[in-house]
This record gives structure tokens, C-alpha cells and sequence, in this order.
């Protein structure tokens, strides 16, 4: 026996299926959006944190940079300390060596060490600069104090690049860390954390040099 629909009813189950095929077409749609959304804020935020690296490799480039004219400078001095310019010239030499990706150190090892480096060599300059006053005639020409005032400058601009770089990698790794980023960054396999700059042990106090 055939049975029959009634026209009502055909047209209700009809509305019916229509709805939920736009109801799952909007959940598709939405979700779509939030997955483009969140993954063009992350790679906005992971190049802030690229450029804001830029800098920081600027401003130790500079400093690196100003090495040799400085060592110049002070082999001019008679019988200036040559242990403090060999660990000069040495600590410079170790920063070219560090071995690493383009880019910013992926993980918090290739950190230590880029910024173990610079911070030998930022030590080294720093005794040179203190046992430099024990040279008047040094200290007294207009090449070396140019040279100071380059490097002083270069110092504050690495510690304030420094802090920015740690900022916008807070930023990042925050933004990752948030449902439902760390889900898309999984998904995606490019979002990796970003290490940060360590404060030095001891770096508060000033070096005590004696003589």
C-alpha cells in the first residue's frame, strides 16, 4: 500500500532539513573565520617578534662593529694591559663563532648561548673602559672618548632592544598559548614558543676591578 505525504508536511520537513544545513553551513563558516582570524594574528605577532630581533642583532652588530677602532685605539697606550684587549679581541671573535638558524634562536639553548657570548664580550669591553682610566693620556684623546660615548650608547640601546624583544615575545607566546590558538598553532606545526633574554648573575651589581 503506497502512502501519501500531505503537501504541509512535505514543505515542513523540507524547511526543516533546510535549516539545519544552514545552521551547519553558518558553524563552518564561523569557524573558518576564527581559524583565518587567529592565524593571521599569530603571524603578525611572530613577525613583531622577527623584527623586534632585527634590532637586537643591530645594535649587537654596532657594538661588535666598534671593537677594532676601539683595540686600535688603546694599543696606543704604552704598556696598556694586553690580557684586556686579548680577551677583547677573543670574546668578539667567540660571537662570530655561535653557531645558529637565521633568525631568532629557536630554543631557549641556542639563546643561552648567543647571549652568553655577547655577554662575554659586553664584560670584556666594560674592564677595558674601567682599566682604561688608569691611562690619562689615553683617556684624554678625542678618538677614545668618541669611541666611549659610541659604546656607552650602544650598551643602553642593547639593553633597551633587549626589553622590547622580551615584550613582543611575551606577547606572542601568550597569544599561542590561548585556546584556540594552541590549537591552530599545533595544527599548523610553525608557531613554535619564542625563548626570551635571561637576566646575567650578578649583572645588578657593577664588575669590581682591581689594580
Amino acid at each position: 500500500m503506497r502512502s501519501t505525504l500531505t503537501p504541509s508536511l512535505t514543505a515542513g520537513r523540507s524547511r526543516k532539513g533546510l535549516l539545519i544545513g544552514g545552521v551547519i553551513a553558518a558553524i563552518v563558516a564561523i569557524s573558518l573565520f576564527a581559524t583565518c582570524s587567529t592565524h593571521n594574528k599569530l603571524v603578525k605577532l611572530d613577525q613583531d617578534v622577527e623584527a623586534q630581533w632585527a634590532q637586537v642583532e643591530n645594535t649587537y652588530q654596532r657594538r661588535a662593529d666598534l671593537v677594532p677602532n676601539l683595540v686600535a685605539t688603546v694599543k696606543g697606550a704604552a704598556e696598556f694591559e694586553k690580557e684586556t684587549l686579548i680577551a677583547v679581541t677573543e670574546a668578539r671573535a667567540r660571537v662570530g663563532q655561535v653557531s645558529r638558524p637565521t633568525g631568532v634562536p629557536g630554543t631557549a639553548e641556542q639563546m643561552s648561548e648567543f647571549q652568553q657570548a655577547q655577554d662575554q664580550l659586553g664584560g670584556a669591553l666594560s674592564r677595558l673602559l674601567v682599566v682604561s682610566e688608569a691611562y690619562p693620556q689615553l683617556t684624554a684623546t678625542a678618538g677614545f672618548r668618541d669611541l666611549q660615548a659610541q659604546l656607552e650608547g650602544t650598551e643602553n640601546r642593547i639593553a633597551v632592544e633587549r626589553m622590547r624583544f622580551n615584550e613582543v615575545a611575551r606577547e606572542y607566546n601568550t597569544a599561542r598559548s590561548r585556546f584556540p590558538a594552541s590549537l591552530i598553532a599545533s595544527m599548523f606545526g610553525k608557531f613554535d614558543a619564542r625563548p626570551y633574554f635571561q637576566a646575567a648573575p650578578g649583572s645588578q651589581r657593577a664588575p669590581e676591578v682591581e689594580f
